[in-house]
């Protein structure tokens, strides 16, 4: 039998083969995944966002935060990813890293509650419009019975922000029950009054109508579909290692169990706080809603049900605009100072008591990521202001 070397067509074939093998190899590098956030890329063409370091670092000086991770993307790349200072102080200094853990605090409502109920709107479960006491009768006692579910997403349901740490003291069962037997404050409409237990209601409307728990519901619909991996109610051991701490309870630091005393007492789960993610993970979220409203994606919902969820809509107080929100997220009011000046009037966001920050720029093409634990460890820190001077540097990158 005459050997592969001595035989030309065969060494030619050999050759074609390898060659195609090479270039195949060669498109699927060229091919990865520009959007990850784990692998930026850096253009001649991309923006300058070397002021950032100065007012992070300014911050960290003046005992603002310990530390902070910073993102900026665009649908398609990551523009900016930087960890700054220290992500504890005590008992012993660690390293803010990039893969930090930090508990979202109220971030919690958009990106799991709010997301969750339009996720069953755009499924046709519920709809804006529906009185919430059709889903959850027990609600309905002293005049609540006309609140619809859109108020809730508003903060214009006219329930009061937060009822007593008492009410909460007898197990999740009676907690519910006590805000149930909760009275109004205002009428439904006449009043802005941000509330984290009308986000509890909302939760509990999620569980209710698909007879998942909150958590269970955004994982499996939300989460996992997007690819955020380190997003969770409850972070496991795994990720506690690298969470943030905030402040102590009990003599304890609290490091990756929840900071907020209600959603605590809630254990851990509840629709105004709780969920704990990652830079990278919120990162595949925002690029998630930027290809939504593209008309690229369809997951956790379609086009249409994000420009539902996504619409400013006008709130009053005192019979006057008080600013304007969308469905589970800020757009232009009082609580809106980590806006910044230059993103368009698309973009929608929210922070978080522990200092978190986050804002989506449609029209601008932009995710703005701002992520500390302000609270660590004296509970003197103080973030949206300077986040808002970053996010002022994401919008006018957009519009050189």
């Amino acid at each position: 039998m005459p050997s592969s070397v001595s035989n030309p067509s065969h060494c030619l074939r050999i050759l074609s083969a390898a060659f195609l093998l090479h270039s195949c190899c060669l498109g699927l590098c060229l091919a990865s995944d520009p959007a990850r956030p784990d692998a930026p890329q850096t253009t001649s063409d991309q923006p300058n966002f070397d002021a950032i370091e100065s007012i992070v670092e300014q911050g960290i000086k003046d005992g603002q935060m310990p530390g902070a991770v910073v993102v900026i993307a665009s649908r398609e790349r990551v523009l900016y990813r930087r960890a700054f200072g220290q992500r504890q102080e005590k008992p012993t200094a660690e390293p803010m890293t990039l893969d930090t853990v930090f508990d979202l605090a109220s971030l919690t409502k958009p990106i799991a509650t709010a997301t969750s109920v339009m996720k069953l709107v755009g499924q046709g479960l519920i709809s804006p419009h529906q009185k919430v006491a059709d889903i959850l009768p027990e609600f309905g006692k002293h005049s609540k019975d006309e609140i619809t579910v859109a108020d809730l997403l508003l903060h214009v349901g006219g329930l009061i922000p937060d009822n007593s740490l008492r009410d909460y003291g007898d197990g999740v069962h009676a907690s519910w029950t006590n805000i149930c037997d909760l009275k109004p404050i205002a009428g439904r409409g006449e009043k802005f009054a941000y509330t984290d237990v009308g986000f509890i209601v909302l939760g509990k409307i999620v569980e209710r109508v698909s007879k998942q728990t909150l958590d269970e519901f955004a994982q499996r619909n939300i989460f996992t579909p997007i690819g955020m991996t380190e997003t969770t109610f409850n972070p496991p051991e795994s990720l506690k290692k690298r969470a943030a701490p905030t402040e102590q309870r009990n003599g304890q630091w609290i490091k990756g169990e929840v900071h907020d005393p209600r959603a605590h007492l809630l254990l851990g789960v509840a629709g105004h706080a709780g969920l704990f993610s990652t830079a990278d993970d919120l990162t595949r979220y925002g690029q998630q809603m930027l290809g939504i409203a593209a008309g690229e994606e369809s997951v956790p919902f379609p086009q249409s049900t994000f420009k539902t969820m996504t619409r400013p809509r006008d709130v009053l107080r005192d019979s006057k605009v008080f600013g304007s929100r969308a469905y589970g997220w800020d757009h232009r009011s009082p609580y809106s100072s980590n806006r910044g000046d230059h993103l368009s009037d698309s973009a929608f966001g929210h922070g978080g008591f522990t200092g978190t920050v986050m804002w989506i720029d449609p029209d601008n093409d932009r995710v703005f990521i701002f992520l500390s634990n302000r609270l660590h460890p004296d509970g003197k820190g103080s973030v949206n202001r300077l986040a808002g001077k970053i996010a002022s540097l994401v919008g006018a990158s957009a519009n050189p």
